[in-house]
């Protein structure tokens, strides 16, 4: 059985059009490229300066990942300083970037980055990825450990970016930020609508074209 993360990395996986340039957070985004349809071959970009992220053959003190894990760049791939990759993004480049979430709003406003009291490396370049890049998912588990809801009527950590969210997916549902609000679009299998009401504490439209993940 597939575990939460899985499930949610197999689904944003689709979202992903071939060609196109994507950026991707640390954590559970980083297994999005595993479940790639076998025609879709999209270029991943890391903000710390290069394109064509790819497996790690073998570990190279000098090439790492944005969140400083050893990285892989397939060939044809290139390295650049932080001003071409900020270029790229803040030039609206980057086709999609897909995120973690601590929390999303009715608003599709994004936070990620920090819980107050709570010691944590940085925003990194996700405040300039939520702003430059096309689409912004937001890729998270439906609730947190202790079981409340991380999907909101208003955000209240602080805020990555306002109004960024183009889509979110957890193992529970696909839910599109709508300018209406937050439109519940697919189920997983075996969750009914009434299960993902439940535990989200924003408002939820139904689609009426609502399937199956």
């Amino acid at each position: 059985m597939a575990s939460a993360k899985e499930t949610i990395a197999r689904r944003v996986a689709r979202e992903l059009k071939d060609g196109e340039l994507v950026n991707l957070g640390i954590g559970l985004p980083t297994l999005v490229p595993n479940y790639l349809p076998a025609d879709v071959s999209i270029v991943l970009q890391s903000e710390n300066g290069f394109v064509g992220l790819g497996p790690v053959a073998e570990t190279d003190p000098d090439l790492t990942n944005a969140g400083g894990a050893p990285a892989g760049i397939i060939p044809g791939g290139a390295t650049f300083d932080s001003l071409m990759s900020f270029s790229l993004i803040r030039g609206g480049h980057v086709d999609a970037t897909v995120l973690g979430a601590l929390q999303v709003d009715e608003q599709g406003n994004l936070a990620n980055w920090m819980v107050p009291g709570k010691m944590v490396p940085g925003m990194g370049g996700a405040m300039d990825l939520v702003v430059g890049a096309k689409k912004v998912i937001a890729a998270m588990e439906h609730t947190a450990k202790d079981g409340s809801p991380k999907i909101l009527k208003n955000c209240n950590l602080p805020l990555t970016g306002k109004g960024v969210v183009t889509l979110i997916v957890t193992e529970l549902g696909v839910i599109r930020v709508t300018p209406a609000g937050l439109v519940l679009e697919e189920t997983a299998p075996g969750v009914s609508a009434a299960d993902v009401i439940a535990k989200t504490e924003a408002k939820l439209t139904v689609s009426p074209a609502l399937k199956t993940m």
